[in-house]
């Protein structure tokens, strides 16, 4: 839903009482924190608002974001974080329960999450066969784990991946490869898609912080650099979408594009103003 005059815009911005974060091109460029972030966090805390921190980025385990975010000078909560690897952990459990040994294309941090969850990490073998294969965002990939990944989505056993990403965002001169373009190189080599992609833009990863919170979904506001995911899975949700433009899209996009942002800002420094102003007015 786009909003369609400036009254409306403050009464929807009045009504949040939670922000969900993307990470990525949103509070931070790869290792760089943007300069607005904190003074943003600071800022809607002091306004009674919460905010978690959701990211399809799987490739770090929750306490390894909660020590990048406080490397970076934000000290945060487990509870504050919602991973596309926890999301996943979260669906797992609840639609197939008997599944316990998995192959995991992902990095060893995420391996571990998933192993503390009580799952097995099964090896690269024929003869070590899984209950389920994941497929995710793995910076250490290897040729032979990427072709047994193939194989198990060859042999019809449940099949999820944890994001669609194609891209990873960074502030690096390389292109980071993620889970979209991985699980597309499997559907290329066997013909088969993921049964499902967890992460941004399904729901499920927006309907785990309003669980946790008790809201309603008109409550929060997602805030992300992508329409494809960030604003996609608020329109799914029933949340409101806010694209910042500190990451991957461009105004150019935003034209192009079937679905429009609730809202647009530059950054989170213009979201900011904007939540300020709506207070401030009596419109």
């Amino acid at each position: 839903m786009e909003l369609s005059s400036l009254p409306e815009l403050y009464a929807r911005l009045k009504g949040i009482k939670h922000i969900a974060l993307d990470m990525d091109g949103t509070i931070y460029n790869g290792g760089t924190l943007f300069p607005f972030t904190i003074p943003f966090l600071t800022k809607i805390k002091e306004m009674g608002i919460g905010y978690s921190f959701l990211t399809n980025n799987p490739s770090k385990s929750t306490n390894d974001y909660l020590a990048h975010l406080a490397k970076m000078g934000i000290e945060a909560t487990r509870e504050e974080m919602y991973t596309s690897a926890q999301a996943t952990i979260d669906y797992i459990k609840a639609n197939h329960p008997q599944a316990k040994r998995l192959f995991i294309l992902g990095t060893p941090s995420m391996i571990a999450e998933f192993e503390s969850a009580g799952f097995i990490s099964t090896a690269d073998d024929a003869s070590d066969i899984p209950d389920l294969l994941v497929v995710s965002f793995d910076m250490s990939l290897t040729y032979s784990r990427l072709c047994r990944a193939a194989w198990w989505a060859s042999r019809n056993i449940p099949y999820i991946a944890t994001n669609p990403d194609r891209v990873c965002p960074t502030d690096k001169e390389v292109v980071l490869v993620d889970c979209g373009s991985i699980y597309t190189c499997i559907e290329h080599a066997t013909g088969r898609n993921p049964d499902v992609v967890i992460g941004k833009p399904d729901p499920r990863m927006l309907e785990g912080i309003l669980t946790r919170y008790s809201l309603k979904p008109s409550e929060v506001a997602m805030i992300g650099d992508r329409i494809y995911t960030d604003v996609r899975m608020a329109y799914n949700a029933g949340a409101i979408g806010v694209l910042v433009l500190s990451g991957e899209t461009t105004m150019d996009i935003v034209t192009q594009s079937d679905l429009k942002p609730d809202i647009i800002a530059r950054n989170l420094a213009e979201f900011e103003d904007m939540v300020i102003n709506a207070y401030a007015n009596t419109i």
